[in-house]
């Protein structure tokens, strides 16, 4: 009698088998960011099978997926079957290491993590309010302190009662429920996998009954240790649970969606708040100076500016260090893309937790194929701002970026290369990484920067003046440090509960499957960036500052400086990572997701129908004749476009301009 668990246990197509194989992961805990591969521990391993092939995703993120040596059958219930015994002799110093490292384990909390057939065994055990939590994982011990206080797993067993001693969980009792096939006569599935650690001394090591006292290993060891390691395995049918949904148990044991709903209807109302704000402000202009200009009799009334008309002159004026940003611009742009198209594969259910690695080899693969845009949009860019150093800015974009990431990366690599954690990625992938980057990424930047500097810089609708306007002495507010920290403060209240569930999984090693959320708030970020940098760049140009390029580059992307605030707090509030490597380890990965953050957020998302207004404008032109023509492009549209003018080209077509020669289209 089969089981339809696929061609091998990573796989969905139907095939009659009736071995079970049980596969065993790395292990990882959340006291410290160091995850180990299964044999680290010393505990029974299959020497005789191959592992299983693993995606780009699952080594970047420490998964070492390997045969384990529990065997079964299906529909074959097993009781207290040996798997091995391990002996030690405390005398020789290799027996010895290997004791401490496995109490250094159970010190740490840390977890097992099984799968049979794709799918996590799972350790059920009752939580508050008489609700059952499933965890993916299971200690593989536990330890009750010199006080006499039981820490973690400890808790679950009363005659763990013993001062200063660990507990291993060298028993496990595993239940593998499975669903009929209504079609096929002979044909099961496996719809889900649980099991209960358990710890027994066998007296009898031959013939073990598990039964007796839980094994324990004194905080001193003396004399010759054995541990012996067994299993039970039962199988029971379940007529409720569908293949399809066999994960659900497992996600409903996480109930946020309250608390999302709740992050969702906060970030709207700020988005809500914002776009009244920018509609107020884009009908003063409008409507106010539009009926204004009406009411004008001359070109000396028209001529009377005030507030950013001041200022329309100026407003276009190429920014300092235009390189840096036309290439942080390049790399936001690859980044946003990337983040996008990713977001949106998993709202369908292509990257869910089932598919293994699969979110992050999708980043990673988007990333390498996204150099073109980046080096079209930082080409593109530095071209207008009056760049001639090409080469340089075609170099910039291609490495610096990422090799600030590779760098950072390569660093905690060497720390968990010298840990010997098997979150070091191999030799072999890094080369593939380093592949991926220079053979790929890099010619395809310079592809789309060729194609950048090919094309004509952006026109812009009004002339440069020649000489800088004078800046008037600012307030406290409109000054660029007050207004950049005050414009992240609204983006990143909507984002901070979406982030502690990210973190959440991250850190604490918790499944996150709640991509439709994830990207509703991304849209929800991209709006309150784009109204906020709005909002701060029309005051900064009121206040006749036309300096507004690299500050609202800035003011969405300080965001990324909460974020980074917000990490530091999570890690001395919620996690209880010890140890110098584990911490460097956490903040070095943090400020990598920190980059990556500012950049994106810098790309602010801002295209304002410049097109509408132009016809607008068209349309009063029409009304009043060539008198305002030259006056009304310079000051209502090009300082609209001015101060909404972000990463995406302004393409302002059929705008007639003056044929004066002092309002010409030249930049």
């Amino acid at each position: 009698f089969g089981i339809m668990l696929g061609t091998d246990s990573f796989s969905p197509n139907s095939v009659f088998i009736s071995t079970i194989e049980l596969f065993v992961n790395r292990l990882d805990s959340v006291e410290s960011v160091l995850p180990y591969e299964y044999t680290a521990f010393d505990f029974c391993a299959d020497q005789s099978e191959k592992r299983p092939s693993e995606n780009l995703g699952q080594v970047l993120f420490g998964e070492r997926i390997e045969p384990s040596p529990y065997k079964f059958s299906f529909k074959k219930n097993l009781e207290c079957q040996s798997v091995c015994l391990k002996s030690y002799n405390t005398e020789k110093t290799e027996d010895k290491a290997k004791l401490e490292f496995l109490k250094k384990g159970m010190l740490l909390n840390y977890q097992h993590h099984w799968i049979v057939d794709n799918m996590p065994v799972t350790w059920c055990y009752d939580v508050e309010d008489n609700q059952k939590f499933c965890n993916p994982g299971f200690p593989i011990g536990c330890y009750v302190t010199d006080m006499g206080r039981a820490k973690d797993a400890c808790v679950v067993n009363a005659d763990f009662n013993d001062k200063d001693t660990f507990y291993i969980f060298n028993h496990v009792d595993i239940t593998i429920f499975y669903h009929l096939v209504e079609s096929e006569a002979a044909g099961a599935r496996l719809v889900a996998a649980k099991l209960e650690p358990k710890s027994y001394k066998h007296t009898n090591l031959e013939k073990p009954d598990c039964t007796g006292p839980p094994m324990s290993l004194g905080n001193k060891f003396n004399g010759d240790i054995k541990i012996p390691y067994t299993y039970s395995v039962k199988f029971v049918e379940d007529k409720l649970i569908r293949w399809a949904s066999r994960w659900d148990y497992i996600l409903e044991s996480m109930p946020h969606t309250n608390i999302q709903w709740f992050s969702i209807m906060n970030s709207l109302v700020i988005v809500l708040f914002l776009s009244g704000m920018v509609a107020m402000i884009m009908l003063r202009t409008l409507h106010k100076d539009i009926a204004r200009y009406n009411q004008m009799d001359s070109v000396e009334d028209a001529q009377e500016e005030f507030g950013w008309k001041l200022v329309h002159g100026d407003v276009f004026r190429p920014p300092r260090k235009g390189m840096l940003l036309s290439v942080f611009l390049g790399s936001g742009t690859q980044i946003f893309i990337m983040t996008f198209v990713t977001l949106f594969f998993a709202c369908l259910g292509f990257l869910s937790p089932a598919n293994r690695g699969a979110l992050m080899t999708c980043a990673v693969v988007l990333w390498v194929l996204l150099g073109t845009p980046a080096g079209y949009v930082a080409a593109r860019y530095y071209k207008s701002f009056g760049g001639e150093k090409w080469k340089t800015n075609v170099l910039l974009t291609a490495f610096l970026c990422p090799g600030v990431v590779f760098a950072d990366f390569f660093v905690m690599n060497l720390i968990l290369w010298g840990e010997g954690s098997s979150a070091a990625m191999p030799f072999g992938t890094l080369v593939a990484i380093l592949a991926l980057w220079f053979c790929i990424s890099v010619p395809l930047t310079f592809i789309g920067a060729y194609f950048g500097f090919k094309k004509s810089g952006i026109e812009h609708p009004v002339r440069t003046n020649q000489i800088p306007r004078q800046i008037p002495e600012q307030s406290f507010y409109t000054k660029p440090l007050p207004g950049i920290v005050m414009g992240g403060i609204l983006p990143f209240g909507c984002i901070f509960i979406q982030l502690f569930f990210i973190l959440n999984s991250i850190w604490s090693h918790q499944m996150y499957y709640m991509f439709g959320f994830l990207f509703l708030v991304f849209i929800i970020l991209l709006i309150t960036c784009s109204e906020a940098t709005i909002l701060l760049c029309y005051f900064h140009l009121c206040a006749e500052d036309y300096h507004w390029q690299w500050r609202s580059f800035l003011t969405s992307g300080f965001t990324a400086v909460y974020f980074l605030v917000y990490a530091i707090h999570y890690f001395f509030s919620k996690l209880q990572i010890s140890g110098l490597a584990s911490t460097i380890l956490y903040f070095g990965y943090t400020m990598i997701m920190a980059l990556i953050f500012f950049l994106f957020t810098g790309l602010y998302v801002c295209r304002v129908k410049v097109q509408s207004l132009a016809k607008v404008q068209q349309n009063l032109v029409g009304k009043r004749g060539p008198l305002l023509e030259a006056q009304l492009t310079q000051t209502s549209l090009s300082n609209q476009a001015a101060f909404c003018w972000s990463t995406l080209p302004i393409h302002v077509t059929n705008l007639k301009m003056s044929e004066n020669p002092n309002h010409t289209n030249s930049y």
